[in-house]
């Protein structure tokens, strides 16, 4: 086998086996940090070993046993630890598994471990995406929109915090789940839009583990509390996003917006199932959440055969239902995007204008932006701004689109 079949089966692991490791090693030795760190240096010693040693027949026993090792040999290089407590773990762990309770997948119980009510909603989510989910802080720090040194100490602060208040690793029982059910799709979502647009240099510009694994855990969610509108809305915006993933690429590794792509490639069973999903939260009458909105968005987009057919009246008047809930700028600029189609993109250009301070570090502003400026005939102003753009993106799909954009400019 290859290097790079080697390391490909290393990040095959990652994906499959990161949580299971975390967790046992959370269960064992009652410290978050321990956990995400021998983890982590159980892959890095994969790394270097598996392509000379060949990968081991069980690769997920290999890295949990590499990782408790890890663990001990920190736990004994740290004399602040009490030497009774210290011992008590070291020794071989032949305690009885405790029971599963409500939530039976492994993965899909650590994000609810995580996303304790005691944490502030952010750092609930920020915790779980780097310790679940295995995403760096840089991919973190971008999701949120803040510097990587800001994320760091968020992290930080979310696991000093689990320290001093005692907060144990407990598995969730059935009342748990609604209290923490927020940050759980908080972090699906994430996860998802890590996939779907990915935001490190290097990687797939789209992810199809990451997007996969997502929709995976919001279906189990979705069977534990079938009531719940939101768990329903973020699946179905997921299915309808996803639907169009085989036409977001064109053959030569460059994204296709919305508006360009091929939509008889698109996925006929996921949108079907993903309206049907809107539809059941439109008959249940009840005020619509934030997610059950987006996916609304996106029912109308993947009801229309042709981009001219968009009812775009229909898409703001839904934004405007979200910017009640999330007034946010990324609300804001999505909304001006809709408006662009509906009143034209100087009145867009104006709503974007008035953010421009709140979203400078953001690509997508930029290249929204720069869209609205092309259509308006402003070239050189446009170029500039495509030029920003693409200085602040990672994803290679997405500036070989701009890229294209800014040079087909007068």
């Amino acid at each position: 086998m290859s290097d790079f079949d080697v390391r490909a089966v290393i990040a095959r692991a990652h994906q499959q086996e990161w949580a299971r490791v975390v967790a046992a090693l959370t269960r064992r030795f009652g410290d978050l940090d321990i956990a995400e760190e021998s983890a982590a240096e159980a892959f890095a010693t994969a790394v270097e070993r598996w392509p000379a040693d060949g990968v081991p027949p069980n690769p997920g026993a290999w890295l949990t046993t590499t990782a408790n090792r890890k663990a001990i040999d920190r736990l004994r290089r740290e004399a602040k630890r009490d030497d009774k407590h210290r011992e008590a773990l070291i020794v071989y762990d032949n305690e009885p598994p405790e029971p599963i309770g409500a939530v039976e997948d492994e993965r899909l119980r650590l994000v609810f471990t995580c996303c304790h009510p005691a944490l502030a909603p952010e750092a609930r989510v920020a915790l779980t995406l780097r310790m679940v989910a295995g995403l760096t802080v840089p991919e973190i720090a971008r999701a949120f929109l803040v510097r990587e040194t800001a994320m760091e100490q968020r992290i930080t602060r979310a696991k000093a915090k689990i320290r001093a208040a005692r907060i144990p690793y407990r598995v969730p029982s059935e009342e748990d789940l609604p209290v923490r059910v927020d940050g759980v799709l908080a972090v699906l979502f994430l996860v998802f839009n890590e996939g779907y647009l990915t935001t490190s240099s290097g990687a797939d510009p789209v992810r199809h583990d990451l997007t996969a694994e997502a929709i995976r855990l919001t279906r189990l969610v979705r069977r534990l509390m079938p009531g719940d509108g939101e768990v329903a809305g973020l699946l179905a915006l997921m299915l309808l996003t996803d639907a169009r993933r085989a036409a977001r690429l064109s053959a030569g590794g460059e994204l296709v917006v919305l508006g360009e792509q091929d939509r008889g490639a698109w996925d006929t069973a996921l949108i079907a199932e993903g309206h049907g999903l809107v539809r059941e939260r439109l008959a249940a009458g009840v005020a619509p959440g934030r997610y059950q909105i987006l996916a609304a968005i996106n029912a109308v987009h993947t009801s229309a055969r042709d981009v001219r057919d968009t009812d775009w009246s229909q898409v703001v008047a839904l934004y405007d239902q979200l910017v009640r809930l999330d007034p946010s700028p990324i609300v804001a600029l999505n909304r001006a995007v809709a408006v662009a189609e509906l009143d034209g993109p100087e009145v867009a250009l104006a709503v974007v204008d008035r953010i421009a301070d709140r979203l400078d570090g953001y690509h997508i502003f930029h290249a929204t932006r720069a869209d609205l400026l092309r259509r308006l005939g402003r070239s050189a102003e446009s170029r500039a701004a495509y030029d920003r753009a693409i200085a602040l993106t990672a994803n290679s799909a997405e500036a070989a689109h701009l890229t294209r954009r800014r040079d087909q400019l007068a």
